[in-house]
Formats: C-alpha cells, structure tokens, sequence
C-alpha cells in the first residue's frame, strides 16, 4: 500500500497531521493501535485548553467527524507497527497484522502512556502492581469515600474542574520536585497535599510513611513516551526530532516532556504535514530537500 504521508498514532498530533495532510491534498493512511481515534481525550471530562471544545469527548468526536469527512485520510484502527524502515526515497511502516504502508514521510505520534508506581524514582511498589490512571477514574464511586491519588500531576486538576461539587476526600502524595503542579488546587479542601520524599505501597490501598489508607487507589504520577518500533531514542526515552531519519518526521508530546498539550499536539501535527508537504515541492523556504547524510543519526 502506497500513500503521500502515514501517520502512526491517532491522538490529537496524528490526527491534525491527516487533517492538514487533507488540506493541501495529500493521501494519508493514519495507523492507531487502540479501538478509536483519541483515546486519552475521550477520558478528559473538561477541557479550559483547547479552543473551542469544553470536553474531551467533544473534542474526540469532532474529529473524527472532520477525517471522515476529507475522503483522503485511510484510518486503520485496532493494528500496531512491527517495524519502521526509512530509506533516501521513503519510508516503510510494517504493520502487526503483516501489511505495510509505504509513503515518501512518516509521522510518529504516538505520544505518552502512564507511569506505573514501580517504575517511578521516588515509589517502592511491586513490579505486578497495576493502579488504574486517575484520568479513568469513574466519579460515580467516589462520593463520600477516600481516595489515595499517588502523584499530583496535571489530571488531579482536570478532575476537580469538572467535577466541582463531587464529595470526595483525596489524599495526595507527591515528590517535593512537583510541588509546582499543585498550585491549581491546593486551596481546594477536598485535597490533603503529601510531599513525600520516599513512598513506600504495601498495597493496592494502603501507603507508607503514614499508613495512608484508602477507599480506592489510583495513579496521577506522569506519563513516559510511548515510541514506536525503529524511532530514534533520546536519553529519556523521547524522540527528539533532531534525532530522527530526515523523513521520519516526529510531532506531539512524543517529542519531549514539555509542552504536552492538546493544543501544542495539534500544531506540531499541522506542521510535520506541512513540512512533509513542502518539501516534497521544493518549496523555497520550507526546508532543504531531504538528502542521504542530513541529519542522520551515526
């Protein structure tokens, strides 16, 4: 299969990339191992980010409905990538149920999953020990229970945004070095702050220094990159751009741990489209022509 421009991973940067690609006429294939377009964004009760949506299933579903309706967007859903083969001419995407995609540009937006309590520098938990993402969280069991949420990271406040009237107490460990994500609720009462240098889970529901107990647990610590097979690796596991095949073309929070937004996703995915576009024309201004020794990691 032949394409102008395939996109792995169908989060907001992958999407805008098939949008824009649409835009300018090219055909995209848009390749997401989950079941739907927008996974996280669908999970996000209340958005105060992303212009002109005020949830993140409305944001999900508005785009989905804006690449149906291009015609030159194939989206493939429900299938991961094996191997990514970048050559002077184009790049080969090998998928897991055998097919492949070739197109003269890839874009790699696959974006960032949870950090799991064992794999955190400052948690000691069992490696087996799984902690539903706080951002999964169902509100409906949460009324007038105790909630441990390890980690203050970014969804703590998305979670109380939108649900501003929800009786739940929340008890909050967190490293001291993230004291600076907590100043959007830290006035909120319903929040019992915990810096804690070291934590010790003795179990799904239980925490140490302490004895921090709770009716539910759930994991708020951050998100680690989440690359595809064959994408060119910084020391901490993102893939700089610089890094990368000069027609592997890297966009989202993919590309580093700053900046994750739903808005910076959708613009670095408009740019790689475009960049990709132009240069393909020999655009002045755009960027030199990719050549066999630009770039190109030794």
């Amino acid at each position: 299969m032949s394409a102008d421009l395939v996109i792995v991973g169908g989060g907001p940067a992958g999407c805008a990339a098939a949008l824009s690609a649409a835009g300018v006429g090219l055909r995209s294939v848009l390749v997401e191992r989950e079941a739907a377009l927008c996974r996280k964004p669908r999970g996000i009760p209340a958005l105060n980010n992303v212009l002109g949506f005020r949830t993140g299933p409305g944001f999900a579903d508005a785009v989905a409905a804006d690449l149906a309706a291009t015609g030159l967007c194939e989206i493939r859903t429900g299938v991961g990538v094996t191997a990514l083969a970048p050559a002077e001419d184009a790049v080969t995407v090998t998928l897991d149920d055998g097919s492949r995609v070739r197109a003269p540009y890839a874009v790699l937006a696959t974006g960032v999953g949870p950090v799991a309590p064992a794999d955190a520098d400052w948690i000691d938990a069992p490696g087996d020990l799984h902690l539903t993402p706080l951002w999964e969280a169902d509100p409906a069991g949460a009324e007038g229970r105790t909630w441990l949420v390890v980690g203050a990271d970014r969804p703590l406040g998305t979670f109380l945004r939108a649900h501003p009237a929800l009786d739940v107490r929340l008890l909050v460990p967190h490293p001291p070095a993230d004291a600076y994500k907590t100043e959007e609720i830290a006035a909120d009462p319903r929040v019992t702050l915990l810096p804690t240098p070291r934590l010790t889970l003795t179990g799904p529901l239980t925490a140490e220094p302490g004895g921090l107990r709770a009716d539910a647990a759930f994991a708020n610590i951050g998100s680690a990159p989440a690359a595809p097979v064959g994408a060119v690796l910084g020391p901490d596991g993102y893939c700089p751009p610089g890094l990368q095949h000069p027609r592997v073309l890297v966009a989202g929070d993919l590309r580093g741990a700053r900046y994750q937004r739903i808005m910076t996703a959708v613009g670095s995915g408009t740019e790689a489209a475009l960049r990709a576009y132009y240069t393909t024309r020999d655009v002045p201004g755009a960027g030199a022509r990719p050549s066999s020794d630009a770039r190109r990691p030794t």
